[in-house]
């Protein structure tokens, strides 16, 4: 007897119907290793959800502790109503208590432990917890970042769209029902608006764009060549008024469609 394919989930219903709703979300990207203070993690958490976030991402490429993740995690959770969604960079970024977790590949590595076998050794870990897996092919665009160096990525030039498309729909053949395309925490170029629609065209999964997206004008322009999801991260850690920028960034997403 075969075994049915795991059904879509509680977490991913909900970011589809949000996609439908808004046309674009937003994923905010809180860094475990950059939030330590317990009040700071949940006053970021209440006014992301504030400012109009469809989830909180928890992770990022260096996390190590997995003590302190767990613990911004259930902070974040008793804060704020939405989902809460690890981004792990690599085995040590599962964490108890999290709604789901971008289950991902690195598909551009040069190290297979970053397509397989972190997935693997994590695998079980998932299940434990409960923790909804949402099957990502997570691909690095360009390169220098934190991502690019602990990942091994062979980063896709940003001139070279058709690379993306290439990856993102070798995805979707596997079945993985997220496209992840990363320039990486505070890279100097962001994902171009061209290569979002080049892979918008053929991918028909959800697609999420991050890194160095600092503007409401870059959001809206990544937005309108067809992003269902835009990661916020770096400006929320170094930006003074970063509230106000997220809020208006939100809007720019929506008024996109």
């Amino acid at each position: 007897m075969v075994a049915a394919v795991p059904a879509v989930g509680k977490v991913e219903t909900y970011l589809r119907e949000e996609i439908k709703k808004h046309g674009t979300i937003c994923f905010p990207l809180i860094d475990s290793e950059n939030s330590t203070n317990n009040d700071v993690v949940t006053s970021i958490a209440r006014k992301v959800e504030a400012a109009g976030a469809s989830a909180v991402l928890v992770g990022g490429s260096s996390a190590t502790d997995q003590m302190e993740l767990a613990k911004v995690v259930s902070d974040i959770k008793g804060a704020v109503k939405i989902p809460v969604i690890l981004f792990p960079g690599n085995v040590t970024g599962v964490s108890p208590k999290a709604d789901a977790i971008l289950f991902s590949s690195l598909l551009n590595s040069e190290d297979p432990y970053f397509i397989t076998g972190a997935q693997a050794l994590g695998a079980l870990a998932v299940k434990k917890h409960g923790i909804e897996p949402l099957p990502t092919a997570y691909v690095i665009v360009g390169e220098g970042t934190a991502a690019w160096f602990v990942g091994r990525a062979r980063g896709i030039p940003s001139h070279k769209p058709n690379l993306a498309v290439m990856y993102s729909l070798a995805a979707q053949y596997m079945g993985m029902r997220f496209v992840y395309l990363e320039a990486g925490s505070g890279a100097s170029q962001n994902v171009t608006p061209e290569m979002v629609a080049a892979v918008r065209k053929y991918y028909e999964g959800i697609l999420i764009v991050g890194g160095g997206i600092k503007t409401p004008e870059t959001a809206g322009q990544i937005a309108k060549a067809g992003a269902d999801v835009i990661v916020v991260g770096t400006m929320i850690e170094k930006d003074g008024d970063w509230q106000q920028k997220l809020s208006s960034m939100v809007k720019a997403m929506r008024q996109a469609h």
